[in-house]
């Protein structure tokens, strides 16, 4: 659907297909029970650039309020939207949701934006040193699974919503963890890819792609 015949009541949220950052949002969505206008778009599309000056998904608009930051989005919903709150109340626990939340932008969706580039513009030495580094990021940090059912905490939060879609993408980047040295990782993603918000927030597009990924047996 065109941007420019896109109804602008209630909250519309232009979407990727098939992006973590996207998903991201989505998963939000869904875990704070909101409904919202799905509109499925391509950064590259000409339509989105009168609108977001940056052609960058996800971007949100509800009202006169347009955002096109997945993190700044985040918040905004759960502040905006109290019930089933995702980020903590409290200063402290809630600066340090937002210490994860910029440490994975950095040390972990960026290794991830090199290996889920367009082969057009993959270059494959930059994805090979990605794949490696991440692989050996999550190896070293797997005992953080172990201890609690969801990331650092007992109960679900924004830092389960950011991570999911990336873990869900592992396989596609190459990134191929050993099973039994990685367990806590592997029983952490069954226990969110089984949510059924994680299943709602779901593009058909994802649900045939990762499909082997979260299949219950």
């Amino acid at each position: 659907m065109s941007v420019e015949t896109t109804p602008l009541q209630g909250i519309t949220l232009y979407s990727h297909a098939d992006d973590f950052r996207s998903h991201w949002i989505r998963y939000v969505l869904a875990e704070k029970q909101i409904k919202y206008h799905l509109v499925l778009s391509d950064a590259d599309d000409e339509d989105l650039a009168s609108l977001n000056p940056y052609n960058q998904l996800p971007m949100l608009i509800e009202n006169d309020l347009k955002l096109f930051n997945a993190n700044i989005i985040s918040e905004y919903l759960d502040d905006r939207y109290r019930q089933n709150k995702l980020y903590a109340d409290a200063p402290m626990p809630r600066a340090e949701q937002r210490q994860y939340i910029w440490r994975f932008e950095q040390d972990w969706l960026k290794l991830a934006d090199m290996m889920l580039r367009h082969p057009d513009t993959l270059d494959e030495q930059a994805k090979l040193k990605a794949q490696k580094k991440l692989k050996d990021t999550l190896i070293s940090l797997t005992p953080l699974f172990q201890h609690f059912p969801y990331f650092m905490s007992e109960s679900f939060s924004i830092l389960d919503c950011m991570l999911a879609p990336i873990f869900l993408r592992l396989n596609s980047m190459g990134v191929h963890l050993p099973k039994q040295q990685c367990r806590p990782i592997y029983l952490y993603c069954q226990r969110i890819f089984s949510r059924p918000a994680f299943l709602k927030s779901l593009t058909l597009q994802e649900k045939n792609h990762y499909q082997s990924e979260f299949k219950q047996p």
